[in-house]
């Protein structure tokens, strides 16, 4: 029984006076080498140039003048004198009816055609363009010294901007 009640004793009685200690060491640097990385940077710009568009305009609509309709009295009357000149007896009536129809029609025909205009010619107007582009340039960057340093055996590596004499290290004990 005594030896059940003594043990946890023991064991409880050590942890009280279980200690840590901290300290640093200064450990002489091995190699200190300079690293680079490359580096890519791309930088916009923007690219733009001048264009022509064509601008097409809808056509004038017909307008009616009323140049037809006199274009057609003109030629049926002209039309009908000269069919009443070449009849000849009865074929007379027929003749000035049938050349005041053909007149009418010529005459409205050569006025309505007298009044078409064309389409006006394109027009062109200038835009502005602009487009965003990309410049890549790549170089090495100067990222830090690499030193290295032994401790009991381990390799240790620590980063910096200038190269090191020692590397100082934490080591904690417990007891």
């Amino acid at each position: 029984m005594k030896k059940i009640f003594c043990a946890p004793l023991l064991l409880f009685g050590s942890l009280l006076y279980a200690e840590t200690i901290s300290f640093t060491e200064e450990v002489r640097v091995i190699t200190s080498k300079p690293e680079y990385r490359m580096v890519t940077t791309r930088t916009p710009f923007q690219e733009c140039w001048d264009e022509q568009i064509e601008v097409h305009y809808a056509p004038p609509p017909p307008h009616n003048d009323g140049s037809g309709v006199v274009g057609g009295v003109i030629g049926g009357v002209a039309g009908g004198v000269l069919g009443h000149q070449i009849g000849g007896g009865s074929g007379k009536t027929a003749a000035t009816v049938g050349g005041a129809i053909v007149g009418t029609l010529v005459g409205k025909n050569l006025a309505e055609q007298n009044s078409y205009s064309p389409p006006p010619p394109p027009m062109y107007r200038t835009e502005r363009r602009c487009t965003t582009r990309y410049e890549e340039k790549s170089a090495e960057k100067f990222m830090g010294y690499r030193n290295t340093a032994n401790y009991k055996g381990q390799s240790i590596v620590k980063y910096s901007d200038q190269p090191l004499e020692f590397i100082h290290v934490n080591v904690t004990a417990s007891y």
